[in-house]
């Protein structure tokens, strides 16, 4: 009994040693929560083996935060990286780092090694952008302004910076986050920090204000790029004198980055251009691999320039600077990469700015009196180093007082000095904030205070000025032009006011009809005599081949004076680095753009003086310059084609339904309304239905419904050729009911008319008085010239008679048509119609007009706008076609050709809207 109750007693006390083991076991071996949430974990608790929750917190309140900021200031045209920059200040200890918890709740202290990681590496990888985008080629080219410019622009802020750095030394030096150092580094980094130039962002704002190809704009981005260079050099300088431990090794790191650059020009350069040209990748662009290959170097060459003791991103600079502009290849190499950089990881790098900036401690009146001196040492130093060295290069007061505004921009690469100026620990937190102050300062004055010194109407009256056009005091032009001399209203009083001077928007999408139309301008084809062989020709010379003998007998007939023709290109600017990279490599793009050079070729080839240019400006500015362009060239007709997309941009699909709703489209509704409105030349509007037999290609075909099969194979030809156009003829249809667009219109159909395979009809509507306006039917004093021959000699006089414009519409009509010349008459009829329901009228006469020989090469219905004469305005239209007319096409078309289009009329809508040019 004894021996097996001590056994029990053993038993019991074992089991309770192994339960109590296991259970300590289990304890300590227990698995995390798997559900998360859902067994009520804290997501914001920061888990240094799981950190990317916190990450993907951190980045989500950052990024949402810096664009609903960046959306105001963008009307204000602010640089996104001010956005960024307060939206970090805003999120750290100076504003919502009062809020209890939130600054240990989402930006905890050991979770922001992470964030500063990820965004180092962002920042790394700008970098190299920017050595991308730095074009050497413009420091090349403009080195003798560029060179003055930027060195005094550099030099000035540079010593003035030197001489605050004293009292900024002795003030603050000592505070906590700081390294002992010389007085001379520090000095030569605040140096560094007053001189820098933020060249991204000075391209930007170029680009915006439409500067960047002014001698402006072009002398400011030159003087950049070597600012760039040099200060980066100057930063990676003091970086090494910080980490160095004694002068010896700071001269060894410096002798060690020298060679580097070398061997990165003349060893790596040249063998990465021998793989692009093996690769093609100059051609073709860069494919997945040159771009895997191009990171490796960024990258290697960042992790080089890190551990020789200067900062990573001098590498990553460098490696961008030694990447090729030929082909495109930088802008194609940062179209790859930039998007992610630009919304992930620049944000995050600017925002932690933001978080290190304390606004608090800016208390006292010594700091604000920093605070002051460095701004005002920042923008003066800038300001007059580069006024007085434009002014030395011939510049004007106001062309160096813009220049010196631009200069002072710093940006995100002052920013960028700074942090690794508190990295380095040579500011403090309070330094740090005051520069941060200044830096946000400098940047934001810099767009309004160049648009108030260097506005668009002085831009003008400079350029005018220093052609020798204009008297700088009056603004009057230089030497007697005399007017042209106006005949009766007659066929022959249009020669003067017949198109001379075309400028054409070119658009991928629109090419074929654009193209078909134009010819139409250029008149009856040259009669050209038969060619003979030279070496049968005995008036050539065959032991030169000179041009001119080969040029003889080649017409026949007086050739007539060409139409200038100038077509434009818009590219849009968007926020991307390679936008801005595009504008700056403008030249290249206009002299190989396809659009561009099809357009030069096919107007050689049709007896036009033809021109042509690209240009990368904003959507909302695409109007803007297209009647910039005209007026410049004193353009005498503008063309704009309707989208077949409907849409501003050209990447759209065109397909059946975009085709279809073209003119239910916003945002192509909004320029041409836009470009209408402020065109100050007439401007037509081309509206694209088979013209040239465009679409002869395009029909979808019915395809046989069945299943493919191993021997059911589609065969291929779904796209049969299409038998060239026998009948080359056009017929024009011109309602025509008065005022400045309908004269205007019938002017074009006459010019048009000139061209042999082309008739017209055009229509006089005569509507009764009771469907016009009062002011339409008011008496006006009517100036008619009357020309007529006296002893040999012309004679003209002016006869004023007061008459209302519907008399002097009919007026016109009647002599053109009396007048028109013998061989107009065969192709060209005048008539004139009563009508009571004009809109009504016209679409059945449309109908009855043109799309009567659908084999030929298109026919036409031209309008004037008329968007404000009453017979053909909106409030003719009544019952359930107001609904069909209540669109954005109406007010920005008219009524009439709205409905002209959407109807079942088989023609092109050309709508025209006159210029100032009076009748």
């Amino acid at each position: 009994m004894a021996s097996s109750a001590a056994v029990r007693t053993v038993t019991a006390v074992v089991t309770k040693t192994v339960s109590a083991a296991t259970a300590t076991a289990t304890s300590k071996t227990k698995a995390p929560p798997q559900g998360g949430i859902l067994e009520g974990a804290n997501p914001s608790t920061y888990d240094p083996k799981n950190p990317i929750i916190i990450f993907i917190i951190q980045a989500g309140i950052i990024i949402i935060f810096c664009r609903l900021l960046h959306y105001p200031l963008s009307k204000l045209r602010q640089p996104r990286v001010i956005a960024e920059v307060i939206g970090g200040i805003l999120l750290g200890p100076s504003v919502m780092g009062h809020i209890p918890g939130f600054t240990a709740a989402i930006f905890p202290a050991a979770a922001m090694p992470n964030l500063a990681l990820v965004a180092n590496l962002g920042l790394m990888l700008f970098l190299f952008l920017v050595g991308l985008e730095v074009d050497l080629r413009y420091l090349v080219s403009n080195w003798r302004i560029a060179l003055s410019v930027g060195f005094a622009s550099m030099v000035v802020p540079f010593g003035l910076g030197c001489a605050i750095a004293w009292g900024l030394y002795n003030q603050f030096k000592g505070e906590p986050g700081t390294v002992s150092i010389s007085f001379g580094v520090y000095m030569l980094f605040i140096g560094v920090a007053m001189a820098i130039t933020a060249f991204p962002v000075l391209c930007r704002i170029l680009t915006e204000l439409k500067l960047l190809m002014t001698p402006v704009g072009i002398i400011v981005l030159s003087a950049g790029v070597g600012n760039d260079v040099v200060g980066w050099i100057l930063l990676a300088l003091c970086v090494a004198l910080v980490n160095a431990g004694t002068g010896l090794t700071a001269l060894w790191v410096l002798l060690t980055c020298v060679g580097y650059v070398l061997f990165l020009v003349y060893a790596v350069r040249p063998a990465f251009m021998w793989v692009l040209r093996r690769t093609r990748s100059l051609q073709d662009g860069p494919s997945q691999g040159v771009v895997a290959l191009t990171l490796l170097i960024a990258l290697a060459s960042a992790f080089f320039t890190g551990v020789i003791g200067v900062h990573p991103i001098f590498g990553a600079f460098m490696a961008g600077l030694i990447c090729p502009h030929e082909g495109g290849f930088a802008i194609k190499v940062t179209e790859k990469v930039e998007d992610l950089i630009s919304t992930l990881f620049l944000p995050l790098y600017f925002a932690l700015s933001g978080l290190d900036t304390n606004l608090g401690l800016l208390d006292s009146g010594i700091v604000w009196g920093y605070v002051i001196g460095v701004i005002a040492v920042a923008f003066s130093g800038k300001f007059l180093g580069a006024i007085l060295a434009a002014r030395v290069n011939g510049l004007v007061w106001r062309e160096c007082f813009t220049i010196g505004s631009l200069m002072s921009c710093k940006g995100l690469v002052e920013l960028i000095v700074l942090n690794i100026g508190l990295q380095a620990k040579i500011l403090s937190t309070r330094t740090f904030t005051i520069f941060v102050v200044m830096a946000l300062v400098t940047t934001f004055a810099t767009t309004p205070l160049t648009s108030a010194l260097y506005p668009p109407w002085y831009q003008k009256k400079l350029e005018a000025w220093k052609r020798g056009e204009i008297d700088w005091d009056t603004g009057k032009p230089l030497g007697g032009h005399d007017d042209i001399s106006h005949d009766s209203i007659s066929y022959e009083k249009l020669e003067s006011q017949r198109i001379h001077r075309l400028l054409v928007y070119l658009r991928l999408d629109n090419m074929p009809t654009l193209l078909a139309f134009v010819s139409l301008l250029s008149g009856n084809p040259q009669k050209i005599a038969a060619k003979t062989h030279p070496l049968l020709d005995p008036a050539s010379t065959l032991s030169k081949g000179s041009e001119e003998s080969g040029e003889l007998n080649t017409s026949i007939g007086k050739p007539k004076r060409p139409i200038e023709a100038h077509g434009v290109r818009l590219l849009e600017l968007t926020e991307r680095s390679s936008s801005v990279m595009k504008v700056s490599e403008i030249d290249a793009y206009t002299a190989h753009d396809p659009i561009v050079n099809t357009f030069r070729t096919f107007g050689r080839l049709h007896n036009l003086a033809v021109s042509g240019e690209v240009t990368v400006v904003p959507e909302t500015s695409f109007a803007e310059i297209l009647i910039t362009r005209a007026a410049d060239s004193g353009s005498d007709f503008v063309l704009l084609p309707w989208s077949e997309t409907g849409s501003l941009s050209e990447q759209g699909v065109i397909d059946n339904d975009s085709v279809t709703h073209k003119l239910a489209t916003a945002s192509y509704t909004s320029f041409v309304h836009s470009a209408l409105e402020n065109t100050t030349c007439t401007t037509g509007i081309f509206i694209n239905k088979n013209f040239g037999g465009t679409n002869s290609m395009g029909k979808e075909r019915p395809r046989p419904q069945r299943t493919y099969s191993g021997i059911s194979i589609h065969s291929g030809l779904g796209n049969p050729p299409v038998a060239p156009i026998a009948d080359r003829s056009h017929h024009i249809f011109l309602p025509f009911f008065g005022g400045s667009d309908d004269r205007a219109a019938l002017r074009l159909v006459l010019q048009l008319a000139e061209n042999t395979e082309v008739t017209a009809t055009l229509v006089h509507y005569e509507v009764p008085d009771d469907l016009f306006n009062e002011a339409e039917l008011s008496l006006t004093k009517i100036q008619t010239p009357i020309s007529g021959v006296s002893g040999g000699k012309n004679a003209t006089a002016t006869v004023s008679t007061a008459r209302n414009p519907r008399e002097h519409d009919t007026a016109f009509f009647a002599a053109l048509r009396a007048s028109l010349p013998a061989d107009l008459a065969s192709r060209v009829v005048f008539e004139s119609v009563a009508s009571t329901a004009p809109v009504e009228d016209v679409l059945e006469r449309a109908a009855t007009e043109v799309g009567q020989t659908p084999k030929n090469a298109g026919d036409l219905v031209v309008l004037g706008r008329n968007v404000d004469r009453r017979p053909v305005s909106k409030k003719r239209i009544d019952g359930e076609d107001a609904k069909a007319v209540d669109s954005g096409a109406v007010a920005a078309l008219g009524v009439l050709a709205e409905r002209v289009y959407q109807s079942k009329v088989l023609a092109s809508v050309i709508v025209v809207k006159a210029g100032g040019r009076s009748d």
